[in-house]
């Protein structure tokens, strides 16, 4: 594990300000707060997010934010199109549904859908780096590498083509495609481009990546539904076969969509930084093989 360097940086404490107002009005819903606590969602995940960057520089002295603010905040900008892609593949799952406190116009639902989704790619990418701080998955960065080559890059691209082909023609069967054919199109899509790809460093045998994405996006995964769960807007779920055993919202195997998901989140930021040309940043400051 790195040593601390710094201390908790002023972010860091803002973020917690955040946490310990957004919560109570997301559970509670005082009255006469309504316009507070329907946005609640927003104020909690920008508060978590400012909570794990500073997390990051105590513990290894660099983050997100401290590299490049620009950069960090570009990171709200590119969430939004990011989970408005999932909401239009959902329009034929309907796997999740969002339960409103009162009925809204469409362009209210909108605006405020895209600040809430403004947030998913920072908490990701933020708490992958929190996981690669630690010590936790440093034996996978040399390990077994994984043929990778440019037909085989085809190949998934194709694969993930079909896959959300199925999708849409058959939701009630290939809804788990969706969590992972957007990675086989995006990250070799990506590869293919000569940009940062989790296959390419997996043709490295690096798969601390892969690992700290995935695991990131699980504990954002957890803080997502249980904070989710007492909430108003929230959203339940309706999804075939596995409809059981919930932790919260979520069917307890519906947690397994969390690991693959940040493996999204990389290769669809790495795609939406390349098309806007939004300021790059790095995701683990110093290694070499994982600058964005």
């Amino acid at each position: 594990m790195m040593t601390a360097v710094q201390g908790f940086p002023r972010r860091g404490w803002v973020g917690m300000l955040l946490i310990a107002i957004g919560w109570p009005l997301a559970w509670c819903r005082p009255a006469g707060w309504q316009f507070f606590w329907e946005n609640s969602f927003f104020l909690l995940w920008l508060g978590y997010v400012l909570v794990v960057d500073g997390l990051n520089w105590k513990r290894s002295g660099s983050s997100l934010f401290a590299r490049s603010p620009r950069a960090f905040a570009g990171l709200f900008l590119l969430s939004i199109p990011g989970w408005w892609l999932f909401e239009f593949f959902n329009r034929f799952l309907q796997n999740w549904h969002y339960l409103l406190n009162r009925p809204v116009s469409p362009l209210e639902y909108g605006l405020r859908a895209s600040v809430h989704f403004s947030v998913v790619i920072p908490a990701v990418l933020s708490t992958a780096e929190w996981w690669r701080s630690s010590s936790f998955t440093a034996g996978f960065q040399s390990w077994r590498r994984l043929p990778v080559s440019r037909g085989g890059m085809a190949a998934c691209i194709c694969l993930g083509v079909a896959m959300l082909a199925a999708v849409m023609l058959f939701p009630r069967y290939c809804f788990p495609f969706v969590w992972v054919a957007l990675f086989l199109v995006f990250d070799a899509f990506n590869f293919l481009r000569g940009s940062p790809s989790l296959f390419r460093f997996l043709s490295r045998g690096n798969w601390r990546p892969v690992l700290d994405l995935a695991l990131g996006a699980l504990i954002c995964g957890f803080f997502w539904e249980m904070w989710n769960y007492y909430a108003l807007p929230k959203w339940v779920y309706t999804v075939p076969f596995v409809d059981v055993l919930h932790v919260f919202e979520m069917p307890i195997l519906g947690y397994l969509g969390y690991l693959p998901f940040g493996l999204e989140v990389y290769a669809l930021y790495i795609l939406l930084i390349d098309i806007t040309g939004l300021k790059k940043t790095s995701l683990y400051g110093g290694d070499e093989f994982v600058k964005l």
